[in-house]
């Protein structure tokens, strides 16, 4: 893909990060989801080598950049076939709310660790009830003393088991006006209360889901992030990013999928040419490069907002991103397949488990329909229907 509009740092990381991610690739990634094992070697290396943590404050241990280079890293990781998915949650979301919002003691506490990779967080927030609803959350968190309680219960949660605490939305009673509020827990995973149950999924993915019950969860004061008064500021601080790299996990799964189609089409002859050369293989793949092209640059729009500080304009790019990621990626996905016929759907070929793993851009962490109503209330101004 084309990186002319890229800034020569910003070239060297993507060749940096695509040659670890070619050492590793998609027989790596699968092996391990077989298996039920996580990419451990390959987070490590990419935690020592500074990937992880690249958005993350220099003064704690991480890169000092930003939303662009951390999704150019998970673009190039999903491109060579070896995506790291707590990518989206560890340091973008949990390090970024840390890093914006957490008191001295959280930073030096987590932060490092979320850097190097020797320290894990995950994130819940969707709820059985709940959904894409965040004003039906009812995971709550009440003051006793100098304590927190939490009580709730939290669905797909990614990673739960291998995490080191769990970034928690819950919601905290407002004095003044009685309404609950969203506010940010740090909870350990050994936390008494805290339990965990594995939810089987179809999906062929190293990192698993989980359904999480919060009983009367015990905390202290120095779990909450930020203010408790800050509300929406903080939770939303974390949902750009988690946007922005959906939108990198998505593009580069795209990536992988095109390149494998296009250098079957180049050598795979039924009759005197390459089936690359007729226009009903060509056409579709070149329209699934062009679209993969345009969400790229739309998350590039989004994540140089985010880094300049533009929180309402990276909201609107970082959904538009993702959206546009998603449906680029499932056709890719899909045509790719299609390319190779009987072989798309072989272990020997890799294509066929990114069926069901290209879908997860456009239902998570919000669905497309949730963006386009998202899209049409605020860009378009037109009216709610809930």
């Amino acid at each position: 893909m084309s990186t002319v509009l890229e800034s020569e740092e910003h070239q060297a990381l993507r060749a940096a990060v695509a040659a670890l991610g070619k050492r590793y690739g998609r027989e790596y990634s699968t092996a391990c989801a077989r298996n039920g094992e996580h990419p451990r070697e390959l987070w490590s290396e990419a935690g020592k080598l500074g990937y992880l943590g690249v958005n993350l404050p220099e003064e704690y241990g991480g890169g000092g950049s930003g939303m662009a280079e951390l999704s150019i890293v998970l673009e190039e990781l999903g491109a060579a076939g070896s995506p790291l998915l707590m990518m989206v949650v560890s340091p973008a979301i949990c390090g970024t709310v840390i890093a914006r919002f957490g008191t001295d003691d959280q930073k030096r506490q987590w932060l490092p660790g979320l850097a190097d990779g020797s320290l894990t967080m995950a994130f819940g927030i969707t709820e059985p009830d709940a959904g894409s609803n965040s004003h039906r959350i009812t995971t709550t968190a009440r003051r006793d003393g100098e304590q927190w309680v939490l009580n709730g219960r939290k669905v797909f949660v990614s990673g739960v088991d291998i995490a080191d605490a769990t970034l928690i939305v819950g919601r905290t009673e407002d004095a003044r006006t009685g309404k609950l509020k969203p506010c940010l827990f740090i909870v350990p995973r050994e936390a008494p209360g805290f339990g965990r149950s594995h939810i089987e999924m179809e999906l062929q993915a190293a990192e698993k889901q989980f359904e999480l019950v919060l009983d009367e969860v015990r905390l202290p004061a120095a779990a909450l992030v930020g203010e408790e008064d800050a509300g929406l500021l903080q939770l939303f601080a974390g949902l750009n990013p988690e946007r922005i790299m959906t939108a990198a996990f998505g593009i580069g799964m795209g990536r992988y999928a095109l390149a494998r189609a296009v250098e079957y089409a180049k050598t795979r002859q039924v009759w005197k040419e390459p089936i690359g050369a007729h226009q009903a293989i060509a056409h579709p793949l070149a329209q699934a490069h062009i679209e993969l092209e345009l969400a790229r640059l739309m998350m590039q729009k989004a994540a140089r907002l985010y880094d300049d500080g533009d929180d309402i304009g990276a909201g609107e790019a970082a959904n538009m991103a993702k959206y546009a990621a998603g449906e680029a990626c499932v056709k890719a996905v899909d045509q790719a397949v299609h390319t190779l016929g009987g072989n798309g759907l072989t272990r020997e070929y890799g294509l066929g488990s990114l069926i069901t793993a290209s879908r997860v851009a456009r239902i998570a962490p919000v669905s497309r329909e949730m963006i386009l109503n998202y899209v049409s209330h605020q860009s378009l101004g037109l009216p709610k229907s809930y």
